[in-house]
Parts: C-alpha cells; structure tokens; sequence
C-alpha cells in the first residue's frame, strides 16, 4: 500500500512540472512563415496585368522569358504569430544571386511588422540599382524574427 501511495506522490510531482512549463510556455511568442510568393516586377511596378490568378501566373512565365522586362523582385510573404500582441517583429527575406561577372551577391530586405488576430501579408520589394547588383536569383529565405528569436522560417530549395 504504501508504494502506491508513492507512486501517486511522484505522479503529481510530474504532472505539476508539467503544468508549470505549460503555463510558462503560453506566454511565449511563436509565429510561422505559411507561405512566399516571389514575382517579377515589370517596368510600371506590376505583377501582373489583372487581378486574375491565371493571368498573373502567365504574365510572370512571360517576364521570366523575356528579362529585359523585369525591373525587380516583389516578395509577398503570409505570416501569423500567437502570443505576440503588442510585439513588434520583425520580417526579413534574405537572397542569394549570381551578379554581374558571376559573382556571387547577398541582399536582406527587413520591414517591421504588428501581428493582429489572423495570418497576414506582407510585401517586401527589390528594385533599381540593388536588384541589378543582385543579378540573377539564385536562392530566398524568409525568417520572422521577435529581437533575436526566430519565430518562424521559409526557404528556397537552393538556400
């Protein structure tokens, strides 16, 4: 009998540990990367020639064709944080490129952004003189970042 009183002891030991580090972990913020969409920029600044999902992604096979037509890079990248209310994060998208000689090239975009209720957007631009010295993309990496904690991270294939 008494080693089962034992047994409850240590058992409720354990799962008061337990419910500690729960309560203590709630209040920790976390985030994710859902999703990044990397498109081409015309000369105007546009994606894409109507609002259409069709036509965007055949306007982007066109600019991807003919490159004396592409003026930069957009990055729309989705994003949600729990337990950041009032936090400012941070968003970056990092890339990689083959510049001009074939050298390689690193560039950091970085906005500031407020987590609400629900996942969000945000678009992160490249354009003029530091897309042309990026030269050719070679890899992206999206991160979301609370000070020096990752939050949460998305990359290319190639990073």
């Amino acid at each position: 009998m008494r080693w089962v009183n034992a047994i409850l002891v240590l058992s409720f030991f354990a799962f008061a540990d337990i419910k500690v580090d729960a309560a203590s972990a709630q209040s920790i913020p976390t985030g994710r990367i859902l999703k990044v969409l990397p498109m081409f920029l015309d000369t105007n600044n546009v994606v894409s020639p109507s609002p259409s999902l069709f036509d965007r992604d055949a306007y982007q096979f066109y600019l991807l064709e003919h490159t004396n037509a592409v003026s930069g890079m957009r990055f729309d990248v989705q994003w949600k944080a729990r337990r950041a209310g009032g936090l400012r994060l941070t968003l970056r998208v990092e890339l990689r490129g083959v510049g001009p000689g074939g050298l390689p090239h690193e560039t950091v975009l970085e906005q500031s952004v407020t987590p609400k209720l629900f996942h969000h957007w945000a678009s992160l631009t490249l354009n003029g003189p530091a897309w042309q010295k990026l030269g050719t993309l070679a890899a992206w990496r999206a991160t979301l970042w609370n000070g020096n904690q990752l939050l949460g991270e998305q990359k290319s294939f190639l990073w």
